[in-house]
């Protein structure tokens, strides 16, 4: 008779990048199920030009990720808008969410925001009330304190679910 293998928890952090609030939320998944950890953000003073902004999403970020030591991260893609402007200082925040946690070593997955609504809601228009009751449902333990937050937790718990299906394809992609 031969044992199962034992399968280890993976720790996941979650980030909804923005310049005002940096939402951040890690998990742990081991199997089908998932573990809330913590879960908060990072928000810079507004009144502090941009390259500070950024230099101070960068820092939060790294001392979330020393603390918590995630083995995978994942960020949602830009949700891009009429006013280009803003579009492209909210992919200078996504820039910064994406590397912190590379310079740790750590994989960074992408998903789109209506990939994220879809896997946590079922639709992919949901509301963001639909996705803070769904996370009731799956983090009971999680009382997120902001919706940068929620959607943080969101991000996480979809990189948990497609996280094999996205580790294959980056494979692929490198043959």
């Amino acid at each position: 008779m031969t044992s199962q293998p034992i399968r280890s928890p993976v720790r996941i952090i979650g980030i909804d990048p923005g310049l005002r609030r940096t939402g951040w939320g890690v998990i742990e998944t081991e199997g089908n199920r998932l573990v809330y950890i913590a879960c908060g953000s990072v928000e810079p003073p507004d009144d502090l030009p941009l390259a500070s902004r950024l230099l101070a999403i960068h820092e939060g970020l790294a001392a979330v990720l020393g603390d918590y030591r995630p083995a995978e991260a994942a960020v949602e893609q830009t949700f891009v808008n009429k006013d280009g402007v803003a579009t492209l200082k909210l992919g200078q925040a996504r820039g910064v969410a994406m590397l912190a946690p590379a310079m740790f070593g750590i994989s960074v997955a992408e998903y789109a925001p209506n990939q994220v609504k879809k896997t946590v809601v079922g639709a992919g228009h949901a509301e963001k009330s639909q996705i803070q009751v769904m996370l009731k449902i799956l983090l009971p333990k999680a009382e997120p304190p902001s919706a940068d937050a929620a959607d943080a937790l969101a991000v996480a718990i979809t990189h948990a679910h497609h996280r094999q299906s996205t580790a294959l394809r980056l494979r692929v992609a490198s043959l």
